[in-house]
């Protein structure tokens, strides 16, 4: 199996330009959906013109650390959507997978930079916001994760 993905399809949302060393690359979502027990969920994805990159494409210069991506993304996604997650039992309602996940569980980095995102979001803060504001949120954070992602 490559750590390339077609391309899954045209964004919800006007894709994001982000740059990784002297690559250009776009994110983009699927249209969200809210589930009945609470979540909303998106699919987000970094791709090129040629499909969906893998996160090994976004890994430092000096080569991919070796704990798992979602492990140094989930946080920095948490923290730049900081106040919006909804707290339960001290921990923030935040679910991250990837779409495909690693043939081989020792290179996490070769996947597809493809994740489903999940969140349960505090009601007063999201009550006033638009759906597509919510998602442009969402995307610009994860936009800016995955470019820390490349940061040693």
């Amino acid at each position: 199996m490559s750590d390339r993905y077609p391309h899954p399809g045209p964004s919800y949302l006007k894709e994001q330009v982000l740059h990784v060393g002297d690559q250009a690359y776009y994110a983009g979502m699927s249209k969200p959906m809210d589930t009945p027990d609470g979540w909303w969920l998106a699919m987000l994805w970094i791709a090129d013109d040629e499909g969906a990159v893998s996160f090994r494409d976004v890994a430092p210069a000096a080569g991919p650390p070796p704990d798992p991506p979602l492990l140094r993304l989930g946080p920095s996604l948490a923290g730049a959507l900081s106040g919006m997650i909804l707290e339960d039992a001290g921990r923030l309602s935040m679910k991250l997978a990837p779409r495909m996940p690693p043939e081989d569980a020792a290179r996490p980095w070769r996947c597809p930079l493809v994740i489903v995102a999940a969140f349960r979001w505090e009601p007063a803060r999201v009550a006033t916001m638009r759906p597509n504001a919510l998602a442009d949120q969402v995307l610009t954070a994860f936009r800016r994760s995955i470019e820390g992602l490349s940061r040693p």
